[in-house]
Protein backbone atom coordinates (compact mmCIF):
# COMPACT_ATOMS: atom_id res chain seq x y z
CA UNK A 1 0.00 0.00 0.00
CA UNK A 2 2.82 2.41 0.94
CA UNK A 3 4.66 1.49 -2.26
CA UNK A 4 1.55 2.19 -4.36
CA UNK A 5 1.01 5.50 -2.60
CA UNK A 6 4.64 6.45 -3.30
CA UNK A 7 4.17 5.69 -6.99
CA UNK A 8 0.98 7.77 -7.04
CA UNK A 9 2.66 10.76 -5.36
CA UNK A 10 5.64 10.54 -7.72
CA UNK A 11 3.28 10.40 -10.70
CA UNK A 12 1.45 13.52 -9.45
CA UNK A 13 4.75 15.38 -9.00
CA UNK A 14 5.90 14.49 -12.52
CA UNK A 15 2.52 15.55 -13.92
CA UNK A 16 2.69 18.86 -12.05
CA UNK A 17 6.23 19.54 -13.29
CA UNK A 18 5.12 18.86 -16.85
CA UNK A 19 2.18 21.23 -16.38
CA UNK A 20 4.47 24.00 -15.12
CA UNK A 21 6.87 23.52 -18.04
CA UNK A 22 3.99 23.44 -20.52
CA UNK A 23 2.47 26.64 -19.13
CA UNK A 24 5.83 28.43 -19.10
CA UNK A 25 5.91 27.83 -22.86
CA UNK A 26 2.30 29.01 -23.03
CA UNK A 27 2.94 32.18 -21.03
CA UNK A 28 5.99 33.07 -23.12
CA UNK A 29 3.48 34.04 -25.83
CA UNK A 30 2.85 37.28 -23.89
CA UNK A 31 5.92 38.70 -25.64
CA UNK A 32 4.44 38.17 -29.12
CA UNK A 33 2.36 41.41 -29.14
CA UNK A 34 5.56 43.38 -28.45
CA UNK A 35 7.26 41.65 -31.36
CA UNK A 36 4.26 42.34 -33.60
CA UNK A 37 4.31 46.02 -32.69
CA UNK A 38 7.98 46.60 -33.46
CA UNK A 39 8.85 43.80 -35.91
CA UNK A 40 5.57 42.61 -37.42
CA UNK A 41 6.87 40.77 -40.49
CA UNK A 42 9.81 39.22 -38.65
CA UNK A 43 7.56 38.01 -35.83
CA UNK A 44 5.06 36.47 -38.26
CA UNK A 45 7.91 34.76 -40.11
CA UNK A 46 9.41 33.44 -36.86
CA UNK A 47 6.06 32.04 -35.69
CA UNK A 48 5.40 30.37 -39.05
CA UNK A 49 8.91 28.92 -39.12
CA UNK A 50 8.57 27.52 -35.59
CA UNK A 51 5.24 25.97 -36.55
CA UNK A 52 6.67 24.24 -39.62
CA UNK A 53 9.82 23.05 -37.83
CA UNK A 54 7.78 21.71 -34.91
CA UNK A 55 5.42 19.78 -37.20
CA UNK A 56 8.37 18.23 -39.07
CA UNK A 57 10.07 17.38 -35.75
CA UNK A 58 6.91 15.73 -34.41
CA UNK A 59 6.43 13.67 -37.58
CA UNK A 60 10.05 12.50 -37.36
CA UNK A 61 9.64 11.75 -33.64
CA UNK A 62 6.58 9.64 -34.40
CA UNK A 63 8.76 7.63 -36.78
CA UNK A 64 11.42 7.08 -34.15
CA UNK A 65 13.82 9.88 -35.10
CA UNK A 66 14.44 12.46 -32.40
CA UNK A 67 15.16 16.07 -33.36
CA UNK A 68 17.46 17.93 -30.93
CA UNK A 69 15.70 20.48 -28.71
CA UNK A 70 12.22 20.03 -30.23
CA UNK A 71 11.83 16.35 -29.31
CA UNK A 72 13.21 17.02 -25.83
CA UNK A 73 10.72 19.86 -25.30
CA UNK A 74 7.85 17.69 -26.51
CA UNK A 75 8.87 14.87 -24.18
CA UNK A 76 9.17 17.23 -21.21
CA UNK A 77 5.79 18.88 -21.82
CA UNK A 78 3.61 16.02 -23.08
CA UNK A 79 0.56 14.95 -21.08
CA UNK A 80 -0.43 11.38 -20.31
CA UNK A 81 -3.00 11.55 -23.10
CA UNK A 82 -0.27 12.58 -25.56
CA UNK A 83 1.82 9.44 -25.12
CA UNK A 84 2.59 7.76 -28.47
CA UNK A 85 0.62 10.48 -30.26
CA UNK A 86 1.35 13.63 -32.25
CA UNK A 87 1.45 16.36 -29.59
CA UNK A 88 -1.00 18.92 -30.96
CA UNK A 89 -0.86 21.63 -28.28
CA UNK A 90 2.05 23.68 -29.70
CA UNK A 91 0.45 23.57 -33.17
CA UNK A 92 -2.89 24.96 -32.00
CA UNK A 93 -1.08 27.49 -29.78
CA UNK A 94 0.97 28.80 -32.69
CA UNK A 95 -2.01 28.77 -35.07
CA UNK A 96 -4.14 30.69 -32.57
CA UNK A 97 -1.45 33.34 -32.16
CA UNK A 98 -0.87 33.57 -35.92
CA UNK A 99 -4.59 33.84 -36.69
CA UNK A 100 -4.95 36.69 -34.20
CA UNK A 101 -1.95 38.51 -35.65
CA UNK A 102 -2.94 38.08 -39.29
CA UNK A 103 -6.69 38.70 -39.23
CA UNK A 104 -7.25 41.32 -36.52
CA UNK A 105 -6.05 44.83 -35.74
CA UNK A 106 -3.16 45.29 -33.34
CA UNK A 107 -5.24 45.97 -30.22
CA UNK A 108 -7.63 43.08 -30.82
CA UNK A 109 -4.75 40.72 -31.63
CA UNK A 110 -2.94 41.73 -28.44
CA UNK A 111 -6.03 40.99 -26.33
CA UNK A 112 -6.50 37.61 -28.00
CA UNK A 113 -2.87 36.58 -27.63
CA UNK A 114 -2.54 37.83 -24.04
CA UNK A 115 -5.82 36.17 -23.10
CA UNK A 116 -4.53 32.87 -24.42
CA UNK A 117 -1.01 33.19 -23.02
CA UNK A 118 -1.71 34.56 -19.55
CA UNK A 119 -5.44 33.94 -19.00
CA UNK A 120 -5.64 30.35 -20.16
CA UNK A 121 -2.07 29.61 -19.08
CA UNK A 122 -2.48 30.78 -15.49
CA UNK A 123 -5.98 29.29 -15.24
CA UNK A 124 -4.55 25.86 -15.93
CA UNK A 125 -1.63 26.36 -13.56
CA UNK A 126 -3.70 27.71 -10.65
CA UNK A 127 -6.33 25.07 -11.28
CA UNK A 128 -3.70 22.37 -11.01
CA UNK A 129 -2.30 23.86 -7.80
CA UNK A 130 -5.45 24.93 -5.93
CA UNK A 131 -8.40 23.64 -7.93
CA UNK A 132 -10.04 21.18 -5.56
CA UNK A 133 -13.58 22.29 -6.48
CA UNK A 134 -14.39 21.12 -10.00
CA UNK A 135 -17.04 22.52 -12.34
CA UNK A 136 -19.44 19.86 -13.69
CA UNK A 137 -19.43 19.06 -17.42
CA UNK A 138 -16.17 20.93 -18.09
CA UNK A 139 -13.77 18.01 -18.29
CA UNK A 140 -12.18 18.69 -14.91
CA UNK A 141 -11.91 22.49 -15.01
CA UNK A 142 -11.86 24.08 -11.55
CA UNK A 143 -13.54 27.10 -9.96
CA UNK A 144 -10.14 28.56 -9.01
CA UNK A 145 -8.78 28.10 -12.53
CA UNK A 146 -11.80 29.69 -14.20
CA UNK A 147 -11.85 32.66 -11.81
CA UNK A 148 -8.12 33.13 -12.41
CA UNK A 149 -8.77 33.14 -16.15
CA UNK A 150 -11.48 35.80 -15.74
CA UNK A 151 -9.32 38.00 -13.51
CA UNK A 152 -6.24 37.91 -15.72
CA UNK A 153 -8.15 38.52 -18.96
CA UNK A 154 -10.19 41.31 -17.36
CA UNK A 155 -7.04 43.06 -16.12
CA UNK A 156 -5.02 42.71 -19.33
CA UNK A 157 -7.91 43.65 -21.63
CA UNK A 158 -8.72 46.72 -19.52
CA UNK A 159 -5.09 47.84 -19.75
CA UNK A 160 -4.67 47.16 -23.48
CA UNK A 161 -7.97 48.73 -24.54
CA UNK A 162 -8.19 51.33 -21.76
CA UNK A 163 -11.79 50.19 -21.43
CA UNK A 164 -13.10 48.49 -18.29
CA UNK A 165 -16.30 47.34 -20.01
CA UNK A 166 -14.24 45.60 -22.68
CA UNK A 167 -12.25 44.01 -19.87
CA UNK A 168 -15.37 42.70 -18.15
CA UNK A 169 -16.90 41.36 -21.37
CA UNK A 170 -13.68 39.68 -22.50
CA UNK A 171 -13.09 38.33 -19.00
CA UNK A 172 -16.46 36.58 -18.94
CA UNK A 173 -16.22 35.42 -22.57
CA UNK A 174 -12.69 34.10 -22.10
CA UNK A 175 -13.65 32.33 -18.89
CA UNK A 176 -16.62 30.56 -20.47
CA UNK A 177 -14.65 29.55 -23.59
CA UNK A 178 -11.85 28.22 -21.36
CA UNK A 179 -14.41 26.12 -19.48
CA UNK A 180 -15.43 24.25 -22.64
CA UNK A 181 -13.61 20.87 -22.67
CA UNK A 182 -11.87 21.37 -26.02
CA UNK A 183 -8.52 19.87 -25.00
CA UNK A 184 -5.82 21.50 -27.15
CA UNK A 185 -8.26 23.32 -29.42
CA UNK A 186 -8.93 26.02 -26.82
CA UNK A 187 -5.55 27.41 -27.94
CA UNK A 188 -7.18 28.16 -31.27
CA UNK A 189 -10.59 29.33 -30.09
CA UNK A 190 -9.72 31.61 -27.15
CA UNK A 191 -7.54 34.16 -29.01
CA UNK A 192 -9.84 34.30 -32.04
CA UNK A 193 -12.99 34.78 -29.94
CA UNK A 194 -11.41 37.45 -27.71
CA UNK A 195 -9.89 39.30 -30.67
CA UNK A 196 -13.27 39.21 -32.44
CA UNK A 197 -15.06 40.66 -29.40
CA UNK A 198 -12.61 43.57 -29.18
CA UNK A 199 -12.48 44.28 -32.90
CA UNK A 200 -16.20 44.13 -33.61
CA UNK A 201 -17.67 45.50 -30.37
CA UNK A 202 -15.07 47.90 -28.97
Amino acid sequence: MIHKRGIFVRSRIISFRKEIFRKIIHICSVFVPIGLHFFYNLTIFALALMLVVYIVAEVLRKHGRNVPVFSAITEAASRKRDENRFVLGPVTLCCGVLASALFFNETAAAVGILGLAAGDGLASLFGKMFGNVKIPFTGGKSVVGSLSCFGVIFLLTSIVTNNTVAGLVCGFVGMFVEMIPLKDFDNLLIPIVLASVVQFFF
